[in-house]
């Protein structure tokens, strides 16, 4: 005989499931692993041309214009895709955005399957890797936001910063993975079509994953807010985070009241008013200054330490890419125990010193620029990291979207510039000039860093915003 109480003792025993501590840990793995999946995914997806360029060159008979448009699709994907999730992310949510963003992925990525090699083939496979580009700037204005927000402040930026590592993981595991098939003879629409796989499992292992609650409290849903902290987080700090994000809000409606005015949803017109264009300014200036040098030298790696006098290979880009990766990783060790400032300011100082350095000592001795570079893509990599983190924390709930996508999509433009303008800048003003025109570039963003960069080491978000948006 079936005892009366069975039926509720099973369902209490499944609540209690659903609301143990192991359920949390659990819940805040597979959002960590979902979303460093996705960088890694957008570092692949980068990557992964390189090694079959010659060919798809033959086989499609591109010329230097064809191979440009193909090269630069992702990169005005990102420019369009970063703002315009953002502002989706912002309006329609993080949780149905994360998994349309991640479709998006899968559906270009198994496209690059079909393309023919007919005359449209440019066209065909630009676009695809423009859409590619476009769902890479959505991770950023997305998943960056979604995972601040589960975050426990003491691990927020060490989380955070993991994601850039995973963004250079991707990028060297394209290349490796590549060439491996290549020289196996892979063609090379299956060698660029293997993103698929990876996006295949993302997709899937994001369905289900709960809504944000602080996008929650800013709708004014604060019982759902409150109903899904209550089953997913497990950090004492998040709980109160949540609360003041609450009480935060609700001071704002009152004013707003008082104003006879309403809180406006997400614009970019918002992102440069009087309460936020500090905001705005310094993340998307710093994000700026920090990636075009960097891309400029590590895109020419070879050519620029050949015009020094010293061969690239393993000293050169392998090399680079192995310091930045090590400086990534310097910076996410120490970002919650030392803060966000110390690792941002000097390091950008620094660099600017090490450029400048390079550029004006013209006979200086070749290994010791080989070591100046590597210096610098150790340095500069440590403070890069911190984009990740500084939009995700220092932007409001209402356009933390928006406000990433926007310094996402700025910081395009540095790439775009850094990755063109330097084979003009060498062959036009020389390889000296080129270098001080760079250290120009890192010292705007050590003296905006200087002025705006703020310590949010521990602090929850709604502390953070409301300190920094004013």
């Amino acid at each position: 005989m079936i005892h009366p109480t069975s039926t509720t003792a099973s369902v209490d025993t499944s609540i209690s499931k659903e609301t143990s501590s192991k359920f949390k840990r659990r819940f805040m793995v597979r959002l960590v692993a979902v979303f460093i999946g996705g960088m890694f995914l957008d570092g692949y997806i980068l990557g992964i041309i390189g090694p079959v360029t010659g060919p798809m060159r033959s086989d499609l008979q591109l010329d230097a214009l064809s191979l440009g448009m193909i090269a630069a699709g992702p990169l005005v994907g990102i420019f369009v895709g970063s703002p315009l999730a953002g502002w989706a992310t912002d309006k329609f949510g993080r949780k149905p955005m994360f998994l349309v963003d991640m479709g998006l992925f899968l559906a270009a990525s198994a496209a690059q399957f079909f393309v023919t090699s007919g005359d449209g083939a440019v066209i065909q496979l630009a676009t695809i890797r423009f859409f590619m580009g476009v769902a890479i700037g959505g991770e950023y204005s997305i998943g960056g936001p979604l995972l601040s927000e589960f975050s426990p402040p003491k691990l927020r930026g060490r989380l955070l910063g993991l994601t850039l590592f995973a963004w250079y993981v991707g990028f060297m595991m394209a290349f490796i993975i590549g060439t491996l098939l290549h020289d196996a003879g892979t063609p090379w629409r299956l060698v660029i079509g293997t993103s698929t796989i990876l996006a295949a499992v993302l997709f899937v292992a994001r369905i289900g994953l709960p809504e944000s609650p602080s996008w929650l409290i800013t709708k004014g849903r604060r019982d759902e807010a409150l109903a899904i902290a209550r089953k997913y987080v497990e950090s004492p700090q998040m709980h109160d985070s949540i609360t003041e994000e609450i009480n935060l809000r609700m001071v704002q409606e009152a004013q707003a009241a008082k104003d006879r005015s309403t809180i406006k949803n997400a614009s970019f017109s918002m992102l440069f008013s009087k309460q936020y264009w500090r905001t705005t300014l310094f993340t998307a200036g710093f994000w700026f200054c920090a990636v075009t040098p960097y891309f400029a030298i590590a895109t020419f790696a070879d050519e620029v330490l050949n015009q020094f006098g010293f061969g690239g290979g393993w000293a050169g880009g392998v090399g680079l890419s192995a310091l930045a990766a090590a400086g990534v990783v310097t910076t996410v060790l120490l970002i919650d125990r030392l803060g966000r400032r110390i690792l941002t300011v000097p390091g950008q100082w620094l660099c600017a010193g090490i450029l400048l350095v390079i550029g004006v000592w013209a006979d200086a001795p070749a290994i010791l620029v080989l070591a100046l570079f590597l210096a610098f893509s150790f340095f500069n990599a440590g403070y890069t990291t911190m984009t990740q983190v500084y939009p995700a924390e220092v932007f409001p709930g209402h356009l933390r979207g928006i406000g990433m996508g926007f310094a996402a999509a700025f910081s395009r433009i540095g790439a775009a510039l850094g990755t063109f303008a330097l084979p003009w800048a060498i062959a036009n003003i020389g390889m000296g000039p080129s270098m001080v025109v760079a250290a120009v570039v890192a010292l705007l963003g050590a003296v905006l860093s200087q002025w705006l960069a703020p310590e949010t080491k521990g602090r929850t978000l709604a502390e953070i915003s409301a300190d920094f948006s004013h």
